[in-house]
């Protein structure tokens, strides 16, 4: 099973924090001396002492993708533990040493309005960030992961390589252990989540066919999580850094990427294994989701859902949108009925100075693009035949080959 980023629920306004100059200051004095390697992990921790030195033990065991061992000081640690109260700072200052990388321990008392997890990832990548630019390191990378993640033994070389191949940011695949998913989850819920899944893979290839993105081949995934990211330093300014916001921080990031048309890459090779907790961190995150679905397995499906018709029409109208992206009036003029929309309201949506920004504003004002009544659970079955039927023929032409859109 994988969990998804936390995309299914309405994120909270992002809160106007004036304490970050703040907590930037105080960095002068907290940071060590010397340059920090060119990439560093950003972890946010709160009480996780019992899961926190696993995930600290998986990125000590890193190497190569094909068995060597990575080399020395490609990577550093900061680990931010915000609020916590049982001694997950203390226990992991006294593994310092005891590592093959650096590791810059952090603690901060957030007040409770700022006290969550996404405002705890984004001190931590700050932080990292901060360090990074004291000692203008160049091709800086940010990595960011769960304290109760266990990356795989080459998830630091493989978020690096995709970036290394052109990549802006690199989202990994997130996964949960199979044994402890089936013992802390009933089979009805094992079973939906297994057909969720299969539909959302079928539906991310039918986007990879329809709507060829070069930086981001098929096979990939849609999973935009916080437990598994990698950003060079310069796009995560750009963007304006990681959101402060108590849920679903991790996909208005990568909103904000895409409005700057950052080369995202959804790396399926990038893998991170996370706890299959009930009782998490982040409230209304996947671990309240997960609690509300025990009883309730036949609830509507996740938001982003869509029935099949309805996601090959925006993956269709997406990549005649990319076409028409500062194209000359008349050629918008005469796509223009096929969102719905007149010719100079679609050509004045997609004057932006980014095809994200203008992607954003055609779906939110085009009436072909709006979303439709949920899925309900029993539509998934017959949805998924829906969407097999619609891939058998694109199968049969290259993937990174655009498809004509009619």
């Amino acid at each position: 099973m994988k969990r998804p980023g936390k995309s299914g629920r309405s994120a909270p306004a992002t809160v106007r924090d004036r304490s970050l100059p703040a907590f930037r200051e105080s960095l002068q004095l907290r940071l060590p001396p010397g340059p920090p390697p060119p990439a560093l992990v950003a972890i946010p921790a709160r009480d996780e002492a019992e899961v926190m030195p696993v995930c600290l033990a998986a990125l000590a065991a890193q190497a190569m993708p094909d068995g060597l061992p990575l080399a020395s000081g490609r990577f550093g640690v900061v680990l931010l533990v915000n609020n916590s109260r049982d001694g997950t700072a203390a226990l992991a200052r006294g593994m310092v040493g005891r590592l093959p990388f650096p590791l810059l321990v952090l603690e901060e008392s957030l007040p409770p309005e700022l006290a969550h997890a996404g405002e705890a990832r984004r001190r931590a990548m700050e932080a990292a960030a901060f360090w990074l630019e004291r000692d203008a390191v160049p091709d800086a990378v940010l990595l960011t992961t769960d304290a109760d993640g266990r990356p795989a033994r080459d998830w630091v070389a493989r978020n690096l390589l995709a970036l290394e191949a052109g990549a802006d940011a690199v989202l990994g695949l997130i996964t949960v252990d199979p044994e402890e998913h089936e013992r802390a989850l009933p089979a009805a819920l094992r079973q939906r989540s297994a057909e969720e899944e299969r539909y959302d893979s079928l539906l991310v290839e039918l986007a990879a066919r329809l709507d060829p993105d070069p930086a981001d081949p098929w096979p990939r995934h849609d999973c935009e999580s916080g437990a598994s990211m990698a950003v060079a330093l310069d796009a995560y300014r750009r963007a304006g850094g990681l959101p402060s916001q108590a849920l679903g921080e991790d996909r208005a990031f990568c909103d904000a990427l895409r409005r700057i048309d950052a080369r995202l890459r959804h790396a399926p090779e990038a893998v991170v294994e996370v706890s299959c907790r009930l009782h998490g961190r982040a409230q209304g995150g996947m671990a309240d989701t997960m609690r509300f679905l025990i009883g309730a397995t036949d609830a509507p499906i996740e938001g982003r859902l869509e029935p099949a018709l309805d996601a090959a029409r925006r993956y269709r109208l997406r990549a005649l949108a990319r076409r028409l992206f500062r194209a000359p009036l008349d050629a918008v003029a005469a796509e223009a009925a096929g969102f719905g929309l007149e010719g100079p309201a679609l050509a004045a949506l997609l004057a932006q100075p980014s095809f994200g920004r203008a992607w954003e504003a055609v779906a939110a004002a085009s009436p072909a693009l709006r979303q439709r009544t949920p899925l309900e659970r029993h539509d998934l079955l017959p949805e998924t035949r829906r969407v097999e039927a619609l891939l058998a023929p694109l199968r049969a032409v290259p993937a990174e080959t655009p498809n004509p859109v009619p």
